[in-house]
């Protein structure tokens, strides 16, 4: 989930890129609101950007140091390559498989708790008990980034074997004595498929109850919008990225208070013999799934866009829009091989017009 790098400082001090790209009234409090940013990469392997509206630097500035740090707290504890001092995380989790449960923050039971949930719901196309097949994908990826005369595929064989140690049933965990114990000592956990989503919503929500009541949180490409623009109920504008590289957003959307995740094959990715390789597993062929360019996955719960992009781009479109359906609140937007687009009943009603 997270590259191999060494601990994180202790706070990260923004550069603010202050923008007084517009200064908007606010009829209803009398207030003048500036637009401010800020960005940093240190966090999950990935950028993430934060945009709001507020009626001082330093205002935007507490706001966005608490968003780091809330943000921060939730990557050591879903980090599966690091360690960090006095924190037992998802990787101190998969050191102990087969030896002894581990007793952890709230925070990563209640995201087990969500991943187990939608692994029924999908009927196993979302598992973050699937971390011995993902490692294997992931050590034969960056051997062929960093060697791409020599990339190579992983042998079918080491692949099936890895998979029979990811039944999601031998993930015990004891919600009254906060551990987790996987009975499987060949097991790893891997949250990729969830974790920034679900740590962007529980951010947000943490920001929102501490005065961040206008913004747009962004990380790495999992967005969450916090009320509308200015504290009124003015849209933010949101762009779906085109997976052809260069090309043109697909389409600009409006949010309130809700979130949109992507997920593609055109970042995290590898050539063998002149065919990319994406980091989405099919969890029946153990291969990169072939359905779709994209999926885009529109709710209000980041945690729960970002596990359902993972899960559909897993599935056939018949299967996977007929689910889609299903769900109260949820529209989905397909990118097809090909380059077609195809929507859920109500996604256009989010496009702007």
């Amino acid at each position: 989930m997270f590259r191999k790098t060494g601990a994180l400082t202790a706070r990260f001090f923004f550069a603010l890129s202050i923008a007084l790209i517009m200064i908007l009234n606010a009829a209803a409090c009398g207030k003048k609101y500036s637009r401010y940013e800020a960005e940093f990469i240190q966090l999950f392997d990935t950028l993430t950007k934060i945009v709001a509206y507020s009626d001082s630097k330093e205002e935007f500035s507490r706001q966005a140091q608490l968003i780091y740090d809330e943000l921060k707290i939730y990557h050591e504890l879903y980090d599966i390559y690091n360690n960090y001092e006095g924190i037992n995380n998802i990787k101190t989790i998969n050191d102990n498989a087969g030896k002894s449960p581990v007793k952890v923050d709230k925070k990563i039971i209640d995201l087990l708790l969500l991943a187990r949930e939608y692994y029924d719901k999908t009927g196993g196309k979302i598992n973050v008990a699937y971390g011995a097949v993902l490692r294997i994908w992931h050590e034969y990826r960056e051997a062929g980034i960093e060697d791409p005369d020599n990339a190579k595929l992983p042998p079918m064989d080491e692949l099936k074997a890895a998979a029979l140690h990811t039944e999601i049933s031998k993930v015990v965990i004891d919600t009254e004595n906060s551990t987790v114990f996987l009975s499987d000592p060949e097991m790893s956990l891997d949250v990729g498929a969830i974790a920034k989503g679900y740590a962007t919503e529980r951010v947000s929500q943490t920001a929102f109850e501490n005065g961040f009541t206008s913004g747009l949180l962004s990380v790495g490409g999992n967005i969450r919008a916090i009320g509308g623009k200015a504290g009124e109920n003015t849209p933010w504008n949101v762009g779906i990225q085109n997976p052809v590289p260069g090309g043109p957003d697909l389409h600009v959307v409006n949010l309130v208070d809700h979130s949109l995740v992507t997920s593609g094959i055109y970042e995290r990715y590898y050539t063998v013999d002149g065919v990319n390789y994406h980091h989405i597993i099919d969890p029946e062929t153990l291969y990169p799934t072939t359905y779709y360019t994209a999926v885009t996955i529109l709710c209000k719960d980041s945690g729960i866009a970002d596990a359902l992009s993972t899960a559909v781009f897993n599935m056939p479109f018949d299967q996977g829009y007929a689910f889609i359906e299903g769900l109260p609140d949820t529209e989905a937007l397909w990118v097809m091989k090909d380059g077609q687009l195809k929507y859920s009943s109500h996604f256009k009603d989010f496009i702007k017009k």
